[in-house]
């Protein structure tokens, strides 16, 4: 019997203890610690995404609604035998914000000064010129030319850019996909207006590069962006005619 309950001491001494159960208090506040935690994660995440694409809902919804409830009337003129009835340039709804170069296209809210001679190979330098509006390509042709060699005006601008890094001009193309066959696009060019018409649109790969160096005898406006918005999968091309008075 005695050797018995030795061998019970001692296998009783060779078991662990039960761990007692953590208070019901600390359970509750390490419990409210990682809900407040989730919960703040949850909520930085929303506020993140609502900053960075305020400004592109912001353009959506500004372009339905004036297409919906501020329509105006357009000249949709992809002819150039309507072209050559226009005697005179319709007035403009907004104020432009630079004549010296500057591009407007009221259908998509584009008003936006123009950086001329813009080196479109070097990236350091398109890139700063399109934190300050759109670009000119250098060595294309100035609003209102009619220089035998090459007439095409050739302007760039993102769709989109860094979401979290978007500011005021950033992304002005990225409704450039609403523009349509005979939406009109006035550019102002040392204190001068000139108006074209959209005669087509089209998307190319993004190695395309005809549409920049291939010159043109007639005078026309080329815009590009990327497509889909702030993706460089293609690029977006839109041409149009000069409008001549």
């Amino acid at each position: 019997m005695v050797g018995r309950a030795v061998r019970d001491r001692e296998i009783a001494g060779s078991i662990p203890a039960t761990p007692t159960m953590m208070p019901k208090r600390k359970r509750f506040w390490i419990f409210l610690a990682i809900r407040t935690a989730a919960n703040t994660l949850i909520i930085t995440g929303i506020v993140f995404a609502f900053l960075a694409f305020a400004p592109f809902v912001k353009q959506e919804i500004s372009y339905w609604w004036k297409n919906h409830f501020l329509k105006t009337v357009q000249v949709n003129d992809p002819t150039p035998s309507t072209k050559d009835e226009i005697k005179t340039l319709p007035p403009l709804g907004v104020t432009p914000v630079n004549t010296d170069f500057g591009i407007i296209i009221e259908k998509i809210g584009v008003n936006v000064p123009v950086v001329a001679n813009v080196n479109a190979s070097v990236y350091s330098e398109y890139i700063d010129a399109l934190n300050r509006g759109a670009a000119h390509a250098k060595g294309t042709a100035f609003p209102g030319s009619t220089k035998a060699e090459n007439n095409n005006v050739f302007i760039f601008a993102h769709s989109a850019a860094d979401p979290f890094f978007t500011h005021r001009y950033n992304s002005i193309f990225y409704l450039l996909r609403k523009i349509e066959v005979g939406d009109r696009i006035t550019t102002f060019y040392q204190g001068k207006r000139y108006d074209y018409i959209v005669f087509k649109k089209e998307l190319v790969a993004a190695t395309s590069t005809q549409y920049l160096t291939n010159p043109s005898k007639e005078p026309i406006l080329t815009l590009q962006t990327c497509d889909p918005p702030g993706v460089n999968l293609r690029r977006l091309i839109v041409t149009a005619s000069l409008v001549e008075l």
